[in-house]
């Protein structure tokens, strides 16, 4: 008989896409009869209670990321926040062994949460980042990250292991030491194929302040002159949903995760950030997109280059980008599923979290490394 288990969800809060792309492992967790436990802090931790009002939510010391108003200042912004990351990581790890005690936890599933590792239950982490992209110092963050990877039992990687893959070099490393699992893409969506569209563009805004309010101000000058219908979508998390409607523009602060859906699917197009969890999620959709990195993040960077090499999607920077670019989208082939052998999320939390293994059969090679 299953034993329903109490698992610990708790994706970092710097910007939606960690708390995101929890939805799908929460689900599964659901799905399988387990009771899973929201951790997390800000924008993140409203958003989940938000789509799980009926789950036990815990509030996590916050890492308070912040970027800097200029994006060539983010790495020494970064720099300078690093003592106040490194005390959030060790409070959190020390607040573990409470939490465990308190909500009886046999599991946890962090979403770069450095610190949620523990040898008392089993503790994985979800990051597709095995590469972490800084400039002039990309060793030296990579082996950073890797040293508080290597303390959880294994990491979940949300892509494929071999191309076509959606982040190119950043989910690989030939570390023997780190025990790697490749899930395949994820996202809280489920393609439908009724949906009927109604509107030209999408604008779906995310990320750390204050690079999402500089680029809201832009594209809100910008799209007086657009001649089609428009869904701007802010990503702000308030109390309230509120909605305005002038002319040819729909403004939402955010999007409840059907209602997002629904907005993605009406668009012929969308306009967001080249972050990993908003690929995904075009990928699962099957959208054309125009990208626009986060001045300053590497690695939002490097996925926009990825794909545009791949005639996927065009990208500007943030400085360069204007609305008469759109046009371009129409010379690229859009997002799409690139494989369809991902793990099965409900068996790999079965596997990874039961009480009793002993008879549990070998990971198969396509789920584990």
């Amino acid at each position: 008989m299953q034993i329903s288990k109490n698992i610990l969800v708790a994706p970092l809060n710097w910007g939606l896409g960690h708390a995101t792309r929890c939805i799908p492992i929460i689900e599964a967790l659901l799905d399988n009869g387990d009771r899973p436990i929201i951790a997390s802090d800000g924008d993140a931790l409203e958003l989940l209670k938000k789509e799980f009002p009926n789950l036990v939510a815990v509030e996590l010391p916050a890492y308070d990321v912040a970027y800097a108003e200029k994006g060539e200042n983010l790495k020494l912004k970064l720099l300078k926040d690093s003592p106040k990351i490194w005390n959030a990581i060790r409070l959190e790890h020390q607040l573990l062994q409470h939490l465990i005690l308190e909500h009886d936890l046999h599991g946890v599933i962090s979403d770069n949460r450095l610190g949620l590792y523990t040898r008392t239950i089993p503790c994985v982490v979800m990051s597709h980042q095995l590469q972490v992209l800084s400039g002039g110092t990309t060793w030296l963050s990579t082996q950073l990250h890797l040293h508080y990877i290597k303390k959880f039992d294994a990491c979940w990687i949300p892509d494929h292991q071999t191309a076509p893959n959606l982040t190119g070099k950043l989910s690989l490393n030939t570390d023997p030491t780190l025990h790697k699992v490749y899930l395949g893409p994820i996202s809280r969506f489920k393609k439908s194929n009724d949906a009927k569209v109604t509107y030209d563009l999408l604008i779906l805004l995310s990320g750390p302040e204050p690079q999402r309010s500089i680029l809201e101000k832009k594209l809100l000058r910008q799209i007086k002159d657009y001649q089609g219908k428009v869904l701007f979508v802010a990503g702000v998390i308030e109390p309230e949903q509120r909605v305005e409607i002038k002319g040819k523009v729909t403004y939402y602060n955010y999007l409840s995760t059907s209602g997002l859906q629904k907005a993605i699917e009406r668009s012929k197009v969308v306009l967001c950030r080249s972050g990993y969890t908003s690929i995904m999620d075009l990928c699962e959709l099957e959208k054309k997109a125009f990208l626009i990195p986060t001045p300053g993040q590497f690695e939002q960077e490097y996925l926009a280059r990825h794909l545009k090499l791949q005639r996927v999607a065009p990208f500007a920077t943030q400085d360069e980008f204007e609305i008469e670019m759109l046009e371009q989208v129409n010379d690229y082939e859009g997002l799409a599923k690139l494989q369809d052998d991902a793990a099965s999320l409900a068996f790999l939390i079965e596997l990874t979290f039961s009480k009793v293994n002993e008879n549990s059969d070998p990971i198969p090679n396509s789920l584990s490394t």
